[in-house]
């Protein structure tokens, strides 16, 4: 089976400019280097594709492929994550990992918060602040929290997101707002423990690989998972599985029902805070994870199991292959040109 692998790398994107934030998430050789390997070892043939933008190229100059695993994370706007998969739906070539709609709901973490509450799945209240305008009309209690509405890996979240006043709210929102050029999600801040919960398998077959706890230590942003926290983990944070049986029971089961209520697939995280009560609150779900063995949160939390990088790739790959073999709508065929 021939596999194509598409991924955002982040060195041609600091060769062309970028900056190294705007590239935050973005992958390093190693990365590319160990999942490529981990699919040869499993008998497939890789073709390494690159980014949205090779891709187009090479669709454009005939190239087909079995399966694509789909790593890319895109740049600009709301659907960023969705292009690839929305490129492979029209040329109607199967892939790894979410569809471009579950890929665009949750990178939009408003509208994610909207979908997970209305299938009665626990997240704190919120609200979305798109103008300068809507910063006095936030109802919710202090303390607040407030981060860009479609940023991962912790971009825009420092030891100023939590806020306690009006008066920081603004600035805060202001800041971010600039910063970013897109809106705050401001939520009601949840005190308790943080959990990242591994999951794999879509719909029915989706189940919880196993849940890490965020712990930060004395050198830590207090009390937040920053993006200075992610990004320089070594000595700040530490990380172990939850064992807790009636806690990690809870929180698993939210993470199932808030990953299929999203429609994620194949594999990734969802990330859940405690509130004052001790209740689990959804946070964000991530359906393109990290997935640099040495430190990404799901082969982090795959390692603590006894699940090896081949065994998570295999898993992921054998969720997208079951799908894939199942019947699909009959449609007219597409005209050429």
């Amino acid at each position: 089976m021939r596999v194509g692998l598409t991924y955002d790398l982040r060195d041609e994107y600091l060769a062309a400019g970028f900056s190294e934030v705007d590239t935050a998430e973005f992958d390093q050789p190693e990365t590319i280097d160990a999942i490529a390997d981990a699919l040869e070892r499993q008998g497939l043939t890789v073709d390494r594709i690159g980014n949205a933008q090779q891709l187009t190229s090479r669709l454009a100059a005939g190239d087909r492929w079995d399966l694509v695993f789909n790593f890319c994370e895109g740049l600009y706007g709301f659907g960023r994550e969705s292009l690839v998969p929305a490129l492979l739906d029209a040329w109607q070539i199967p892939y790894v990992f979410s569809d471009p709609l579950a890929c665009a709901l949750t990178l939009h973490k408003g509208i994610a918060k909207h979908v997970v509450r209305d299938c009665g799945i626990a997240t704190a209240d919120f609200a979305v602040v798109e103008t300068p305008a809507d910063i006095a009309q936030v109802g919710l209690r202090y303390p607040l929290f407030a981060k860009p509405v479609a940023e991962g890996t912790g971009k825009g979240i420092s030891a100023a997101s939590r806020v306690d006043s009006p008066a920081g709210l603004e600035t805060v929102c202001l800041r971010l707002m600039g910063q970013y050029r897109q809106p705050v999600l401001v939520e009601e801040f949840l005190p308790g423990r943080e959990f990242t919960v591994g999951l794999i398998g879509t719909g029915p077959a989706a189940e919880a690989l196993g849940t890490m706890e965020v712990h930060l230590g004395p050198q830590a942003d207090p009390g937040i998972y920053t993006f200075d926290n992610k990004a320089h983990w070594e000595g700040r944070v530490s990380y172990a599985l939850l064992t807790e049986a009636p806690l990690l029971q809870a929180v698993e089961a939210l993470a199932v029902r808030a990953w299929r209520a999203l429609g994620c697939r194949d594999g990734g995280r969802l990330d859940i805070r405690l509130d004052a009560a001790g209740t689990p609150n959804f946070i964000e779900a991530n359906p393109l994870a990290g997935l640099n063995p040495g430190h990404s949160d799901l082969p982090f939390i795959c390692r603590f199991k006894g699940i090896s990088f081949d065994e998570l790739i295999r898993r992921i790959v054998a969720s997208a292959l079951s799908r894939c073999t199942q019947p699909a709508i009959s449609r007219p065929g597409t005209p050429s040109r």
